[in-house]
């Protein structure tokens, strides 16, 4: 052991260090409890997250390697095999289920508002319950995903937003009716919030114990662009079910859909090796809030997320009824423009990512993280202007969907500069990060109403515009950390 750690330290070729691999493997050798703590004080030293407790020893040879410089380190880096293939697959769905399960809300909006006499301000507290408890929720959340696991967290998460969707209904039964539907509408969904809250924060630890750095970005982007894809489906989908079933059943259908994601989830995750996630104890000096909380770069970025998030939640929660009642497209044809918006958003978040990675790769964190964010929200502030202005309700479309796609580019950026500046405490930056988008997307629902009563509904969404370029200027002022290290 005392040879291996001069070959981690000194660089070894690659013959050297696959003698080493070959005597971790089962029934090669047999390490002793000594031995398996010299590992660990390696571990320690490097910075490098191990999947260590509960994980046999035959595991061990990757990890090692991914401790070496040089040829065998970047090899290793660069892998993103079935495993991790599926568990992204599977957070995808779950982010899939979350926005559908949040955003039919304002698909049901309509229907609800004419059948209880609710006013568009009342809904849009309604709407504005979930992300209020949401963001209150998000670093408490993170926490949680640090404390429990990201595999624990998720399939409690699941089982809990099924409930609360099919809780829904509730809020125009006629038995509660002296609650008010409205107040029980904004509880219902105020406990929605708390549970999802865990969502992406879980998301980001699970990542960073397995998906190597040089794939964050798109790997983050690609997970949150479920989010776009439950957003396009949502109007489509939830419409027609609304015709079959009524929005009461519509709603009993998603809780059931996402219980059934969730148990999928709970199944596979079992079969892992247990405990990679919780492979990195957080050391004392690194485990403090007070520096987390203070952290200049992870502060700017949470403003330039909560400008972002205050943008896309115009998107969820008011451009369905902008097409239907402001451009009076009618509200089947608003359903196709608002699916069209979001699937190109659901097109452009991975890609956004994909272009972070190789600039990083090429470039540096520095300019790689920093790049697409700012063009993204750049861009998106004066293509929203644009489709706002346009007389055409098609050309509108193009380019809101347009404007929304630059801008959702900039979500797995954001999701791997948190990570890097996370260091152990990758739920909790997150989670950060998340309560501060989503203080945003609580904001925007309320406000972009009220903006709009008093200067009509294109000032409603250009506030939108004026908000992002206020996140571009934050982008410019954000220095990661470089790979490997933390700001923390």
């Amino acid at each position: 052991m005392a040879a291996l750690a001069t070959l981690l330290n000194d660089g070894a070729d690659l013959a050297e260090v696959t003698h080493f691999r070959g005597c971790l493997r089962p029934g090669a050798c047999h390490i002793t409890n000594r031995q398996q703590r010299q590992v660990q004080l390696l571990h320690h030293a490097s910075g490098v997250i191990l999947p260590w407790r509960g994980v046999p020893c035959g595991t061990l040879a990757p990890a090692l390697t991914f401790m070496v410089p040089s040829a065998v380190q970047a090899n290793y880096r660069a892998r993103f095999g079935q495993t991790q293939a599926l568990l992204v697959l599977l957070m995808f769905g779950f982010s899939v289920m979350s926005y559908f399960d949040r955003t039919i809300m304002s698909i049901a909006g309509p229907e609800i508002m004419k059948e209880f006499a609710i006013s568009p301000t009342q809904m849009g507290w309604v709407f504005s319950a979930f992300i209020l408890a949401y963001a209150i929720c998000m670093i408490p959340g993170g926490h949680v995903a640090d404390r429990l696991g990201p595999r624990n967290t998720l399939t409690l998460m699941g089982l809990a937003a099924a409930l609360f969707t099919a809780l829904t209904p509730l809020g125009g039964n006629a038995f509660l009716g002296f609650l008010g539907v409205a107040p029980l509408l904004i509880a219902i969904r105020s406990g929605m919030g708390v549970v999802s809250a865990p969502l992406y924060p879980a998301c980001a630890r699970m990542c960073a114990a397995w998906v190597p750095a040089v794939h964050q970005g798109r790997v983050q982007a690609f997970i949150i662009a479920g989010a776009s894809l439950g957003g396009a489906a949502s109007p489509l989908i939830f419409t027609w079910l609304m015709s079959r079933y009524g929005w009461r059943g519509s709603f009993y259908i998603a809780a059931i859909v996402t219980a059934l994601l969730t148990l999928l989830w709970s199944s596979y995750v079992r079969r892992l090796p247990r405990g990679a996630e919780h492979s990195a104890p957080a050391r004392a000096d690194s485990y403090s809030w007070r520096r987390l909380l203070l952290n200049r770069n992870l502060g700017l970025l949470t403003f330039a997320y909560f400008t972002l998030a205050y943008f896309e939640y115009i998107f969820f929660y008011w451009i369905y009824y902008y097409f239907g009642e402001v451009r009076h497209t009618g509200f089947q044809q608003s359903a196709r423009y608002t699916t069209v918006i979001f699937l190109t958003m659901m097109v452009m978040m991975p890609l956004g990512g994909w272009v972070s990675d190789r600039l990083t790769q090429k470039f540096g964190s520095k300019l790689g993280r920093r790049a697409v964010p700012i063009v993204g929200l750049t861009t998106g502030a004066l293509l929203l202007y644009l489709g706002v202005t346009a007389e055409s309700s098609g050309v509108s479309t193009i380019l809101l969907a347009l404007a929304i796609g630059f801008t959702s580019m900039c979500e797995g950026p954001f999701w791997a500069l948190a990570i890097d500046i996370g260091g152990a405490q990758v739920g909790a930056a997150s989670g950060i990060l998340n309560a501060g988008g989503n203080l945003g997307g609580f904001f925007s629902p309320v406000l972009t109403p009220i903006v709009a009563g008093f200067a009509g509904w294109s000032w409603g969404l250009y506030a939108g515009s004026v908000m992002v370029l206020l996140g571009a200027v934050a982008c410019w002022f954000v220095d990661p950390p470089t790979e490997g290290a933390s700001s923390i």
